[in-house]
């Protein structure tokens, strides 16, 4: 072997052997997420600990969130107020023509979506209640799932019960629709047959390829993704996740959607709303 090629070989192993160093150092910068969580509020809880998406995320995204100039879901937040006093509509009225200040008239109401709608007979979530408002008392055109104007009112008017505990109905007439979202929760999709408890559930604070499962909690929806640069809804997010999996996702804000946000919203009962959330 010539002193060249020698040379060449042990660079390499230099090289390699600090490539592994620099991945467990990466691997190290999570937090430990364990100890930041909450009690369940019962034994049979499917979650020993009640923990955030925040606290599986490296400190530097938590500083991104920390910081309200420094967090871009802030944007979306600026839009919303912007949109809650614009009139739309026949009826010319806004947001505020019925409910005034949001700082106070909807504190709490996105801690506690979906809420059951009487008059639909099945639980509604916060898009949807946008929607009806708009329908019933604007007279004006429904945003479609997923534009900038939805998304931001829906983060708007989440951001008014941000560290407010997270607590839906379950019972009532929303038990069924609670039964309906476990089970679909707990169900396998697509060909890598994985359902949403496979990761979150089972796998929460383990590696899977270069990200670092989560119990996919929803208190921080609309989150500001890293990956998308841009405010992702929960039900996008579940699309994605389905999609993932290579199954056949259930439309956005369709029946199935909604009992699995409900679902998804009682598994983190206490957590403080954290709206905007910045994710990667």
């Amino acid at each position: 072997m010539s002193l060249r090629l020698a040379l060449c070989r042990i660079v390499a192993l230099a090289i390699g052997a600090g490539a592994a160093v620099a991945s467990a150092e990466n691997m190290l910068e999570h937090p430990h997420w364990q100890g930041h969580g909450i009690k369940p509020p019962a034994r049979d809880f499917p979650l020993q600990e009640i923990v955030s998406g925040y606290w599986f995320r490296t400190k530097e995204t938590q500083a991104m969130q920390d910081d309200d100039f420094d967090n871009p879901g802030f944007f979306a937040v600026e839009q919303g107020e912007q949109l809650w006093s614009k009139p739309d509509g026949a009826a010319g009225k806004s947001c505020a023509s019925c409910h005034q200040d949001a700082a106070t008239t909807m504190k709490g109401v996105g801690a506690a979506m979906p809420k059951w709608s009487e008059k639909l007979h099945k639980p509604v979530n916060l898009e949807q209640q946008i929607n009806i408002c708009r329908g019933e008392r604007m007279q004006a055109e429904p945003w479609k799932f997923g534009t900038a104007e939805l998304t931001a009112m829906t983060t708007y008017v989440r951001f008014q019960s941000r560290g407010m505990p997270v607590g839906p109905r379950v019972d009532g007439p929303m038990t069924p629709w609670f039964e309906k979202g476990k089970q679909l929760y707990g169900t396998r999709n697509g060909q890598l047959d994985l359902a949403c408890a496979s990761c979150h559930e089972k796998n929460n604070g383990k590696y899977l390829r270069a990200d670092f499962l989560s119990q996919g909690q929803s208190n921080g929806f609309p989150v500001y993704r890293l990956r998308d640069q841009r405010l992702v809804p929960l039900h996008e997010r579940m699309v994605g996740c389905i999609f993932d999996v290579r199954g056949v996702p259930y439309p956005p804000l369709s029946d199935e959607a909604v009992a699995i946000e409900l679902y998804v919203a009682w598994r983190g009962t206490g957590l403080p709303v954290e709206t905007p959330a910045v994710r990667n």
